[in-house]
């Protein structure tokens, strides 16, 4: 994980408080969010620390054709309307899109008997 030991908060909008209600309830959250710092975008790349080129799609490149992020953070606390994360690796003043809880059961994909 690119952020791992980072930690940052979420600070939510006054009209969005009442949408946290019961997130404290998961340990982790997924956050969506816009690239907004990522202009133009390549179909093939080489990713940070890999020496091949492989296809945007294969890879967590931000430049993209629609630059839309996703992150796996630790949810660690809530005051009022922030919310506390850690091992988050979004840039400071980055558009938040959306927040999902990670829910283990459905979040993990079961391949050949085993979870990944």
């Amino acid at each position: 994980m690119g952020g791992k030991g980072i930690r940052g908060k979420v600070v939510i909008e006054p009209d969005y408080v009442a949408g946290l209600k019961d997130i404290e309830r998961f340990s982790h959250i997924i956050l969506i969010y816009h690239f907004h710092l990522s202009k133009g975008y390549s179909l093939k790349v080489r990713p940070f620390m890999d020496d091949k080129v492989h296809g945007v799609f294969a890879t967590k490149a931000p430049k993209r054709p629609n630059p839309i992020g996703l992150s796996v953070a630790r949810l660690l606390r809530i005051e009022n309307r922030t919310l506390y994360v850690e091992d988050v690796d979004i840039v400071e003043g980055t558009t938040l899109l959306d927040i999902k809880p990670f829910v283990p059961k459905f979040d993990k994909v079961k391949t050949n008997g085993r979870f990944r």
